[in-house]
């Protein structure tokens, strides 16, 4: 049973992981690989509203994802997208990315090689997962301009959507921990993080929402 505390906690932190970046006219979306189609549904969401030309979707497996998407979250994406009605011209794949940094590095590189002229980037990510995403491309891509972008919901839809109420407050514990020892070790740049929301942290690590956690020298998984 959750306490009333720590879903008031857990709204707070679901609050700051978004930028809440307007979505604007982009050069190319990226649509970051994880569990969740929803990323490949507010690409092309995107895409029909003329926000962007092109789309990159990016992801290898992981543990959580191979036994439902067995091609790679990328491929998934992409044929998702198609299916509802992306031409497949407007979409590349890159299939082999296994954490955010190499989401940026090797989508960055499939462009260089397509030759597109990339200004701006509207990264796609779960909404949850906004901020981080937003911190890694700053680092790893400064020349450009990033907006963030996710499928608009709120945080009781997607714990209704995830089926699990504690696995997401872990989830969003764990972005945040990343938020604050990965700028230290290179990964991604540094953002200030409200004292509420530090507060709100501290708590749910308390209550036992540690699942996602990594060792704070954890130097090689982001």
């Amino acid at each position: 049973m959750i306490s009333t505390e720590s879903w008031a906690d857990a709204h707070r932190l679901w609050d700051f992981h978004q930028m809440h970046h307007e979505p604007r006219p982009c050069s190319v979306a990226i649509g970051l690989g994880s569990h969740d189609l929803g990323v490949a549904d507010a690409a092309v969401e995107l895409y029909k509203r003329g926000m962007m030309p092109l789309i990159v979707f990016t992801g290898a497996t992981s543990s959580t994802t191979r036994e439902r998407m067995p091609r790679g979250e990328a491929v998934h994406y992409s044929e998702r997208a198609l299916e509802l009605g992306v031409p497949s011209s407007d979409v590349l794949v890159e299939p082999n990315a296994r954490n955010t940094g190499e989401n940026i590095r090797l989508s960055k590189a499939l462009l260089e090689e397509s030759g597109a002229n990339v200004s701006s980037v509207l990264l796609i990510s779960k909404p949850y997962e906004e901020r981080r995403a937003y911190a890694t491309a700053r680092k790893l891509w400064p020349e450009v301009e990033i907006v963030s972008a996710s499928t608009p919901m709120t945080f009781d839809d997607y714990v209704d959507s995830i089926g699990d109420a504690h696995l997401v407050l872990d989830m969003l514990v764990g972005a945040l921990q990343r938020l604050l020892i990965y700028p230290e070790q290179g990964f991604m740049v540094s953002q200030s993080v409200p004292e509420d929301v530090m507060a709100a942290y501290e708590r749910l690590r308390s209550a036992g929402f540690t699942s996602r956690l990594v060792p704070d020298d954890a130097g090689t998984r982001h």
